[in-house]
């Protein structure tokens, strides 16, 4: 997001505003559908994840970087941003 305002000296500047991000992500299991509502990592992407209803290991979908974009409501903070994957 490109945020347009003006320096000391008066002239206009643009910067590049971060944008805000939500760090929970409710992970939903393929194998059994128990759902956990987690605080993802904001500088790292977290590629192992374990169910806490059936043990089963989760790994991101393949064209995913991570847990949270394949089994979370909410995806990583790197892409929320737009920041690209992780």
């Amino acid at each position: 997001m490109q945020v347009f305002g003006y320096a000391d000296s008066g002239r206009p500047v643009m910067t590049v505003a971060k944008k805000a991000f939500d760090p929970y992500s409710t992970i939903t299991c393929p194998a059994c559908g128990h759902q956990s509502k987690e605080k993802m990592p904001t500088d790292a992407c977290q590629f192992f994840y374990e169910c806490q209803n059936c043990l089963k290991m989760l790994r991101p979908n393949k064209g995913d970087c991570c847990v949270y974009c394949s089994f979370g409501d909410v995806p990583c903070p790197p892409v929320q941003r737009d920041t690209g994957c992780c």
